[in-house]
């Protein structure tokens, strides 16, 4: 489908066929955090940073939405819960796919803890915005976690490369689920998977080190990119950070590396 084909070439790159992700839908979950309380001056670091898309709630876009500079590919996120709830992991649907389009979504995306007691009911949700995604020619992002009583890890690799292969066999055209923690872990998530892995950025980490090196080892095991949050908008430099991810997931740095030679052979 071309409609497609199109929506998904405004969220990830052309030429790396990767994406890199800022998704700032914590608001809902955690509150106004640090990082989205501007959301204009933080849109506009990651989309001058070079993000390929961003992920927010209907009700930020317009606060969010930027009238000049670099143009960022719009993920309407369709799930919700807060941490103030009974069951944090329990998510219910907030928005619909229509209205998505409406506010000019590039792409939906929704939220799914397996594991969790209302798993059933998140499946269902899935299963029915994939249907609905499908017939717009809408692509979908699916935040596959595994989260519940009988999950002793979320990181365990037997239970990330299930979450990923139950969205992409629910119809999500794009997984996200939390890196395994090295590169030869998670090449079984993304092996046991028919369409592109991202990870998650997870919780706030102490360096740009601990960062890069997560996002260089998914890369290797073949990931499709990243979508990394609180990472990004709580960093010091958002803009600085992001283009330190672009440069790994585009593998920008090997390409300049090609053009200096072909300038010195010049």
């Amino acid at each position: 489908m071309i409609g497609k084909k199109i929506r998904m070439e405004r969220i990830m790159d052309r030429n790396s066929g990767k994406t890199v992700i800022v998704p700032m839908d914590h608001g809902v979950t955690i509150g106004p955090v640090a990082g989205l309380i501007n959301m204009q001056e933080t849109i506009n670091a990651v989309a001058i940073g070079g993000a390929n898309a961003i992920i927010l709630h209907k009700g930020l876009i317009e606060a969010g939405h930027r009238r000049k500079g670099k143009d960022v590919g719009l993920i309407v996120h369709l799930s919700a819960s807060t941490q103030l709830a009974p069951d944090p992991s329990s998510k219910t649907m907030v928005c619909t796919v229509e209205e998505a389009i409406k506010l000019g979504a590039d792409a939906v995306s929704i939220h799914v803890n397996l594991g969790s007691e209302d798993e059933r009911s998140m499946l269902e949700d899935l299963g029915r915005v994939a249907k609905v995604a499908s017939e717009w020619g809408m692509p979908l992002l699916a935040m596959m976690y595994t989260r519940g009583p009988k999950v002793k890890s979320e990181y365990d690799v037997k239970l990330v490369k299930h979450a990923a292969r139950v969205g992409a066999e629910l119809g999500a055209d794009i997984i996200k689920v939390v890196y395994t923690g090295s590169a030869e872990s998670f090449r079984e998530v993304v092996e046991g998977c028919f369409v592109p892995v991202v990870i998650a950025g997870g919780e706030k980490m102490g360096n740009d080190e601990d960062i890069t090196e997560m996002v260089k080892g998914a890369m290797a095991a073949g990931a499709a990119g990243v979508s990394i949050g609180r990472n990004v908008f709580q960093h010091k430099d958002p803009e600085r950070m992001v283009q330190k991810i672009c440069r790994i997931v585009h593998n920008t740095a090997v390409f300049e590396e090609k053009l200096r030679k072909l300038e010195v052979k010049a």
